[in-house]
């Protein structure tokens, strides 16, 4: 375990880094001890920055939950990070590309509860009856760490590379469609790119969410009734450029569109 003070170091370089749109060497490299627990320690410490500076906690984000999404990133468990309320982007808006660092989209379902949910032994069944209703959603990445080389915990040090979310579509029922069947396009400038089906997520995207409340539990937080909930990602992240418009339709469940600019 690494002392305070060292975290609290960490936590303020990503802050800065987050703050300049600047990229630091792999923290791994640099505390070849660091432990998983200290990268969510380090998370915590920056949220805290974040929320002193005025941001609100509207959710969390999971990823790696899908085998595609282990493979690219050579990452075999998932990992979690926080949603603040400037995070949030509504579909058909413009998007400032240089407010993130290696600028990546993946294709998700957020769960929107109705519910609080508390571990250790949350179910997939405690996530249903829990759940207001799923909507489709972007993941934007952010990752201010270097990418060659990092580590899960060079990922969850850096909010598990959370940038920002797109909403849209139409929301539904968790008894209104198989969330399982769930599949969705993802076009780059009016070409598909990646495509696949939500079942992709741990078998079942709500497996994730419950995993994040268990998860949760072991460092004394739950989800809380109005949390928006990413479950993880069931394509490959894509990378974006400025002037690039991405679209992403699911089918029955609508489409999500936006543009960088």
């Amino acid at each position: 375990m690494l002392d305070p003070a060292r975290i609290a170091a960490i936590a303020d370089e990503l802050v800065g880094a987050d703050r300049d749109r600047s990229i630091v060497p792999l923290l791994t490299a640099r505390h070849p001890e660091m432990t998983v627990d200290d990268a969510y320690a380090v998370q915590q410490l920056w949220a805290e920055r974040r929320a002193a500076q005025g941001a609100r906690l509207v959710g969390r984000k999971i990823g790696l939950t899908s085998k595609v999404m282990q493979v690219a990133t050579g990452i075999t468990e998932p990992d979690y990070g926080v949603i603040f309320d400037d995070m949030v982007v509504e579909s058909g808006s413009s998007v400032e590309f240089d407010r993130f660092s290696n600028v990546r989209i993946e294709v998700e379902l957020a769960f929107v509860l109705a519910k609080p949910l508390t571990g250790p032994d949350t179910t997939i069944f405690d996530v249903l009856d829990a759940t207001a209703y799923v909507v489709p959603a972007l993941e934007i990445l952010n990752s201010h760490i270097e990418m060659a080389g990092r580590t899960i915990v060079d990922t969850i040090s850096d909010n598990a590379a959370m940038g920002a979310m797109v909403v849209g579509g139409n929301p539904v029922r968790v008894d209104a469609v198989d969330l399982r069947w769930v599949s969705a396009l993802l076009y780059r400038n009016q070409t598909i790119e990646e495509s696949g089906v939500a079942a992709a997520v741990l078998g079942h995207p709500a497996m994730g969410v419950a995993w994040l409340a268990n998860k949760l539990a072991q460092h004394g937080q739950s989800l809380g009734a109005g949390e928006i909930i990413l479950a993880g990602s069931f394509t490959r992240p894509m990378w974006v450029e400025r002037g690039d418009t991405v679209h992403a339709d699911y089918g029955q469940l609508g489409a999500i569109t936006c543009r960088f600019e």
